[in-house]
């Protein structure tokens, strides 16, 4: 990460509450848990500060009167991707196990650290972004919402993906990088820096509770 925004030109301006929402993007059991299902193969203490720091988002958030919007990976065996299984099955993977994340209906897919309260947006998918084959962009067009801060796993795979997808679609976006993780630091580090190129400007958790305190 090489800049954050703070508090100066611009950021109460631009994450405005009446205009902004926070994604929490697949903070999930099987994404962030011991417990789930790559927690026998990733150490999860990697992670565990930003499932902290986007639990203090979202309380922010939520305090500022900001729509918080949980959005997860749901998936089944007949939404499976058969190109994402080709590729696993050529790179000599297992594709049917790997596939077997977040299965809707299984503790896997539980939301993990924040929670959705009973208000709360929650949006299905089943691809990396956020943004395909959801109705994410129609439920933020309804809310009045041009400006999203992005929280969540993983940094370079599902957090990049719907980064851009959603810079495409005209959205305003700030990622809030404490609030981001990968399993590797360094896999981290460069998605942020490939993200700040071109798509999102980086911020954190503190500099945006205090924006919208002010």
């Amino acid at each position: 990460m090489t800049t954050v925004a703070g508090a100066g030109e611009g950021l109460a301006a631009w994450i405005t509450p009446s205009r902004t929402a926070v994604l929490v993007i697949d903070i999930q059991v099987d994404f962030a848990s011991p417990e789930g299902a790559l927690g026998g193969y990733v150490d999860m203490a990697v992670v565990q500060p930003a499932v902290t720091a986007a639990e203090r988002l979202v309380e922010a958030a939520r305090g500022a009167g900001v729509p918080v919007v949980f959005v997860g990976l749901f998936t089944a065996p007949e939404t499976d991707s058969p190109s994402w299984k080709e590729r696993m099955r050529r790179r000599g993977g297992d594709p049917d196990n790997e596939s077997a994340l977040c299965r809707e209906g299984e503790v896997g897919s539980d939301f993990y650290g924040p929670k959705p309260l009973p208000d709360d947006l929650v949006v299905k998918k089943v691809r990396y972004s956020g943004f395909v084959g959801t109705n994410l962009d129609a439920r933020l067009n309804a809310l009045g919402v041009d400006t999203l801060v992005v929280a969540g796993l993983t940094t370079e795979c599902c957090v990049d993906s719907t980064v851009r997808d959603a810079f495409s679609l005209d959205y305003h976006v700030f990622v809030a990088a404490d609030a981001c993780a990968a399993y590797e630091p360094e896999i981290h580090a460069a998605s942020l820096k490939v993200m700040e190129l071109n798509s999102a400007i980086l911020t954190d958790t503190a500099a945006i509770a205090h924006a919208w305190s002010a």
